[in-house]
C-alpha cells in the first residue's frame, strides 16, 4: 500500500505526525516540550477559532487561531513588520555595514548545555570588539544592532551573530559626527583575533566561577586540565568574522534586516513533503559548501524534531540587542542630537510647503482558503468565499471557539435572531469555553477584516454616527438586529 504523502506540509503537521508516533518524539527539556506542543497546535481547532457567516448566502467559514509563538514560522510576519516599523525611527542617514561573527563548531556541545550563558557571552564579546575598534579608529561611539542565529541550512547548530553597524560614530565631547569610508569599516582579520580572545577569556571566567554545566559526554571537560586543553584546541584555527558589502542607505537596511530579525530555523516554503507512514520529512537544503546548490534532505521525524529543538531559545531570552549609540538607555536623547548634526543645512532659497508623506496603497489581499472553496479568491476577506454565492456580502464573525473548558448552558441556548446578522454582530459562542468576554481580533485575521471589531461596534441600527445605507445598497433590506452585539457588550 502506497504511503499517504503530504506535499508542502506545515510545521504543525510535521510535529503532529512525530507526536503520533511514540518512537519519533525525542527527549526534550520541559521548556522545549511546551514550545513544540504549542507549534503543533498552531492554526488547528485545538487553539480555538472564529466562525464567519456570509450575509448574502448564509455560508459559514471557520478560521482557526494561530499560536503567536516566536519560534513558529507562520506567525512571524506581523511581528517582523511591527519591529521594522519601530526601528525606522532609529535609522540614521549614514552608510551601514553588515558583519557576521561565527563561533567554531568545536564549541557546539558546550553551548547546547549552557545556552543562555554562552549566547550572552557571544553578544558581549562581539559588541565589545566592535565598540573597541570604533573607539580606536574614530574616537567616537558607533551604533550596533545584533541579531542571534543558531542554525545552518541542514538544521544543525551553527551559532553566529549578525551585526548592523553604523558607518561612523558620534563624538559626544566635540558634538560632531565622524564619517567612515563608504567601502570599508574595520579589517576583518584583526576583528576575528580580538573577538576570539574576548570570547575565550569570558569562557574561562565562567568556568572558574563554576557557572558552566557538564553532563553526559561533556563530563570529561569538567576538570581544569581537560577544559584548558579544549580551550587550547579552539585557538588552533582562526575564527571567522565575515563582512558584507555596505548598504546604500537606510531604506535598504530596513529591507535587508527584515529578512533576519524574526527568521526561525525553517521557513514554511522549505518543507517539501511529509510521509507519516514511513516517518520521514523532506525539506530543501542550500549547500553553501558546494557553491550554494539546492538539494533535498530527508530525515526521520525523530531526527527532524531533535534538530529543530536545538534552535529553541531559552525562555525570555532577547535575541535582538542594541549597543553603543543605539543602546536602550538614553537612546532617544542621543539620536536626537545626532540627527540634528546630520540634518542638511537649510536652503537659502524660498521654500515651498511640503506635503505630508502619504501611506502607500495597500496591495490586494487574497481571501482565506477553506476546504470547501473551489479555489483561492482574490477578493478581500470581507466578501464571501463561496464561488456559488448569488450576491456576495460581508463576512461577519458569528461565533468564536475557545478551548479547555466546558460550554455554558446560557451561551448555547441564548436567543438567536431571525434572518442574516448585521455587520459587526457576534451571534453567540460555540465550542468549549470558560468565560464570555469581549475579545480583540486574532492577529492573523486583523489584516483581513479591519472593519469588523468582533462586537466592539454595534450593528448598523445601533450606531447613530453611522450614515444610513442608500436604498440601492444590496444589504439595505437586511434587518439590523442588536441582540448579539448588545449581549456581548453587556458582559
Amino acid at each position: 500500500m502506497a504511503s499517504a504523502l503530504i506535499p508542502s506540509p506545515t510545521l504543525a503537521q510535521v510535529l503532529a505526525a512525530a507526536w503520533a508516533r511514540a518512537d519519533t518524539w525525542p527527549s526534550l527539556s520541559p521548556a522545549q516540550g511546551r514550545v513544540l506542543h504549542t507549534l503543533r497546535r498552531c492554526r488547528t481547532p485545538a487553539l480555538g477559532g472564529h466562525q464567519y457567516r456570509c450575509t448574502a448566502c448564509g455560508r459559514e467559514h471557520f478560521v482557526p487561531h494561530s499560536c503567536g509563538n516566536r519560534h513558529c514560522p507562520q506567525c512571524q510576519g506581523a511581528a517582523a513588520a511591527a519591529w521594522l516599523e519601530a526601528q525606522e525611527a532609529l535609522l540614521l542617514p549614514v552608510p551601514y555595514f553588515h558583519l557576521v561573527f561565527t563561533l567554531p563548531h568545536g564549541l557546539n556541545p558546550l553551548i547546547r548545555q549552557n545556552r543562555r550563558r554562552l549566547y550572552t557571552l557571544l553578544f558581549n564579546a562581539a559588541s565589545q570588539t566592535l565598540l573597541t575598534f570604533g573607539q580606536n579608529r574614530f574616537d567616537a561611539q558607533i551604533g550596533i544592532t545584533a541579531i542571534l542565529h543558531t542554525w545552518g541550512q541542514n538544521l544543525m547548530d551553527h551559532y553566529h551573530l549578525h551585526c548592523l553597524v553604523t558607518g561612523g560614530g558620534w563624538q559626544a565631547d566635540r558634538e560632531r559626527w565622524v564619517n567612515a569610508s563608504t567601502r570599508f569599516l574595520f579589517p576583518v582579520k584583526p576583528l576575528a583575533t580580538v573577538f576570539q580572545g574576548k570570547y575565550l577569556v569570558g569562557l574561562q571566567r565562567l568556568f572558574q566561577r563554576g557557572e558552566l554545566e557538564f553532563h553526559g559526554e561533556l563530563e570529561a571537560w569538567a576538570t581544569p586540565a581537560a577544559f584548558a586543553a579544549q580551550v587550547r584546541e579552539l585557538t588552533r584555527k582562526p575564527w571567522v568574522v565575515y563582512a558584507k558589502r555596505p548598504f546604500a542607505g537606510p531604506d535598504q537596511v530596513l529591507r535587508y534586516v527584515g529578512r533576519y530579525t524574526h527568521r526561525v530555523a525553517l521557513s514554511p516554503r522549505r518543507l517539501l513533503r511529509l510521509d507519516p507512514d514511513a516517518g520521514t520529512v523532506s525539506f530543501d537544503d542550500k549547500d553553501y559548501a558546494h557553491g550554494g546548490r539546492h538539494r533535498t534532505m530527508t530525515l526521520r521525524l525523530a531526527e527532524f524534531v531533535r534538530r529543530f529543538a536545538l534552535h529553541l531559545l531559552p525562555e525570555r531570552f532577547t535575541k535582538i540587542r542594541h549597543y553603543g549609540l543605539l543602546a536602550n538607555r538614553g537612546r532617544q536623547e542621543r539620536l536626537a542630537r545626532v540627527q540634528a548634526l546630520l540634518a542638511p543645512a537649510p536652503a537659502t532659497t524660498v521654500t515651498t510647503p511640503t506635503l505630508l508623506p502619504t501611506r502607500p496603497t495597500p496591495r490586494p489581499v487574497s481571501g482565506i482558503r477553506t476546504p470547501d472553496c473551489a479555489a483561492r479568491t482574490v477578493a478581500p476577506a470581507r466578501w464571501c468565499w463561496w464561488p456559488s454565492c448569488p450576491a456576495p456580502g460581508d463576512a461577519t464573525p458569528v461565533r468564536r471557539h475557545l478551548m479547555n473548558a466546558p460550554p455554558t448552558r446560557d451561551a448555547l441556548a441564548g436567543p438567536r435572531t431571525s434572518g442574516p446578522p448585521g455587520r459587526g454582530e457576534v451571534h453567540g459562542v460555540v465550542g468549549p469555553f470558560s468565560r464570555f468576554q469581549a475579545f480583540p481580533p486574532p492577529r492573523d485575521l486583523a489584516r483581513f477584516t479591519p472593519h469588523v471589531r468582533f462586537g466592539s461596534r454595534a450593528a448598523p441600527g445601533l450606531d447613530p454616527a453611522r450614515p444610513a445605507r442608500s436604498p440601492d445598497h444590496p444589504h439595505a433590506q437586511l434587518p439590523a438586529s442588536p441582540s448579539g452585539a448588545a449581549r456581548l457588550l453587556s458582559l
